[in-house]
């Protein structure tokens, strides 16, 4: 504390420092101009904790709708419009992105009652479709439509229940891309909406009843979490609350309805990650006594029904994860059995269909199902020979069919469905698009963090590439929230390695890769471990010649913006570009805004005494120094971010605006959009991706943006040559593309 008491002595000379750097425009820009980015006002905001004083030079910004605020973001989109748009190569950018996105996507289905609920959006539909087919072999029929609900294709939707039978769906309408939904409830025979609407609000369970009279939901209140009881037909007033009080807006708390509509299941998460859960059960569901099954156990449980039974996959007593059984007619803990015992490898979920358990394992960050019969014994096991993502295991107890996704780097997803009593899977969809995955060469790689610790690291590209150095590298991850990073298609990775550069994955502890001590090495007091990782893989990148730190962008979202603008501010030096999204940036206050009291046990909170000093240490608002040469940096977020606040990205721009690195510093704020880019219009993805791949490739060329925006005026660069270059087919004997 005495250390950083001295850091902060020196605040009043940092913001004078700023407030020169601010007025002392124009910088140069990734357009070649004079164009200067907006000034900003700068603030004298300060807070103490204990000995330290913090300064906060753009705490104005953090007011979203003031007028001030509003002036500021549209005068940084014009100036990041102009930047952007002058960069060369975006014409055959976005031809070749609406190739590899404008194509036919399905997502994996629901079964319910021989009908299976699904997503699909065809080639020239801006937004999914929510289709139903009656039975295996029928015909895909519309159920709900979005593209109606908005003239700009904004609104989404998304399906949060089905009814015992099919006959009923609950279906929630998404405004770009914000974690809020509108609930209504449809009948699947009539396609007709009931009158019944539960209102905007961050929903986190919707369960509805056999019988179609009713819907449990839990919704997210001021004061917390509550579950409600809606009686179909009847007035909002009337709703009735079931469980809830004492939780605060810091706890999670899901639902779960047995098949039977008999057993509600109240599920309380301690955090985003559930460091802690506790399960209840209420019998009859609404109206019963609500049971404890666990509530002092300082672990993980994740639940299924399987008749009149309940799975639990734990962490309890097995880092890694194991299934434990429990009659809920006598649920007490000694009566507990373990049906899955834990392994070397962990447990990253699991399924109750067709009266097996389905639990996927990551071995060596590889997904891997292995099947189980109710008394544990193995029977078979779903797996597949390249380097991929096996993930959405899905399927009811009392139905034979279950369904998986299968993708990788370089091969699109495909969906499958499992006859669980054959054992036999087939080809449900299928996306096809055009890419040949045979050019690509995926490696799994490890190298030694800091602390000696080693840690994977997947790397993607054109097959035959020789490392010289000369190559433009993107490297990414994550690190939280105990969430792995696996392979998946992504059109962004696609084409930045059809066009000769390399993609990097890297495991960084913090995720699940490893279990839950991976995970708890890279939480509270241990996070800087993460940004080690994410830093020792550039270096590896680096000495291995992959790339070099001219040619060295690194990409992070959400807690990935985290990551990314600490790797930023802790080695400059390594990187030439930044694309921070979504990010937590100012990690001493983060846990005031918006449900940022969810990560409270993940980060810590800055009005934790003990807590305070790690959190600044490598809180990336608070590491700006001025006179340093920072990359070149987009920042992305927009005010439909209902997670992330975007006062984050808005802070940080302008700080690094003002901090005298003459690379540019951009904002790309969407007035329209949120923190699910996935569920904007496929056209905004494309000129989204547009934008961040021109700004990618332009300063990992070896070059500033603005040198590049030179040469093409001049007619000395070929300017929109973006597209697949085929390299030869590798010679005889030469090693597979697939190396472990």
């Amino acid at each position: 504390m005495a250390r950083l008491s001295r850091v902060f002595l020196l605040s009043g000379v940092f913001l004078a420092a700023i407030a020169r750097l601010a007025a002392a425009q124009p910088f140069p820009t990734a357009s070649g101009s004079s164009l200067p980015p907006p000034q900003t006002r700068v603030d004298e905001a300060r807070d103490v904790y204990g000995a330290v004083t913090v300064t906060d030079p753009y705490r104005w910004l953090e007011d979203q709708n003031a007028p001030e605020t509003r002036a500021w973001i549209e005068s940084q989109n014009r100036y990041a419009e102009a930047v952007l748009q002058a960069l060369p190569g975006r014409d055959a950018l976005r031809r070749r992105l609406d190739e590899l996105l404008k194509v036919d996507t399905v997502r994996t289905p629901y079964e319910e009652g021989g009908r299976y609920f699904f997503f699909k959006r065809r080639a020239a539909e801006d937004l999914a479709i929510l289709y139903v087919r009656r039975g295996a072999r029928g015909k895909d029929e519309p159920l709900v439509d979005p593209h109606p609900l908005s003239p700009d294709h904004r609104t989404s939707v998304n399906l949060l229940g089905i009814a015992r039978g099919g006959g009923l769906i609950a279906w929630g309408a998404q405004l770009g891309g914000e974690d809020e939904n509108t609930v209504r409830f449809r009948e699947v025979d009539t396609g007709r909406d009931l009158p019944d609407v539960l209102p905007r609000a961050r929903y986190l369970g919707i369960e509805l009843t056999p019988d179609r009279k009713g819907v449990y939901f839990s919704r997210l209140e001021k004061d917390g979490p509550r579950v409600y009881w809606h009686a179909f037909g009847s007035e909002r007033a009337a709703d009735r609350k079931i469980f809830g009080d004492g939780y605060g807006p810091e706890k999670g708390l899901g639902l779960g309805l047995s098949d039977d509509g008999r057993t509600l299941l109240l599920v309380v998460s301690h955090g985003s990650a559930a460091v802690k859960t506790e399960i209840y059960a209420q019998t009859p569901a609404g109206s019963g006594p609500v049971v404890p099954i666990v509530n002092d156990v300082d672990a993980r449980f994740a639940p299924r029904f399987a008749g009149n039974r309940l799975f639990l996959e734990t962490n309890w007593k097995a880092p890694n994860g194991r299934v434990l059984a429990v009659n809920l007619a006598s649920p007490e803990r000694d009566r507990w059995k373990e049906i899955v015992p834990a392994r070397d490898s962990a447990i990253d979920g699991f399924a109750a269909a067709g009266g097996r358990l389905f639990v996927t394992y990551l071995e060596n960050v590889m997904s891997k199902v292995r099947i189980f019969d109710p008394a544990g014994k193995p029977r078979g096991e779903v797996a597949f020979p390249e380097i991929g993502r096996l993930s959405s295991m899905r399927g009811r107890w009392t139905s034979s069919d279950a369904f998986f996704s299968f993708q990788s780097f370089v091969t699109p997803q495909t969906i499958y469905r499992y006859d669980v009593a054959k054992g036999t899977r087939s080809v449900w969809a299928k996306e096809s698009v055009p890419i040949v995955s045979a050019d690509f060469e995926v490696r799994q790689v490890r190298y030694p963090s800091k602390d000696g610790t080693s840690v994977p690291m997947f790397l993607v590209h054109r097959r035959g590439l020789k490392p010289d150095g000369s190559h433009p590298a993107l490297l990414t991850g994550y690190g939280g929230f105990n969430l792995a990073q696996t392979p998946e298609f992504a059109a962004r990775a696609a084409v930045w390695v059809e066009n000769g550069g390399v993609y990097a994955l890297a495991n960084l502890r913090g995720g699940n890769e490893f279990g839950e001590e991976w995970h708890r090495a890279g939480m509270l007091a241990r996070k800087q471990n993460v940004f080690d990782d994410f830093i020792a893989a550039a270096e590896w990148l680096i000495r291995e010649k992959y790339t070099s730190p001219s040619h060295l962008a690194i990409s992070g979202a959400s807690n990935g913006g985290l990551l990314v603008g600490a790797a930023m501010t802790q080695r400059p030096d390594l990187f030439a570009a930044v694309v921070c999204s979504y990010p937590l940036l100012d990690m001493v206050r983060y846990h005031k805004f918006l449900v940022a009291g969810y990560w409270v046990p993940e980060y810590g909170s800055g009005d934790d005494p003990d807590q305070f000093p790690f959190l600044y240490a490598y809180s990336p608002y608070h590491h700006v120094k001025p006179g340093t040469e920072y990359p070149a940096v987009l920042f992305i977020t927009g005010d439909s971010d209902t997670r992330v606040a975007p006062l984050h990205a808005r802070k940080m721009a302008a700080l690094l605006q003002a901090s005298g690195s003459r690379r540019p510093v951009l904002l790309h704020y969407d007035t329209k959009a949120g923190h699910s880019r996935a569920s904007t219009p496929i056209p905004k993805q494309i000129d989204d991706l547009t934008d961040e791949l021109s700004f990618l490739f332009t300063e990992t060329k070896g070059e500033s943006a603005a040198a590049v925006g030179r040469k093409a005026a001049g007619g000395r660069r070929e300017a929109g040559r973006v597209g697949v270059r085929r390299e030869p087919s590798p010679a005889a004997g030469e090693r597979p593309g697939v190396l472990l």
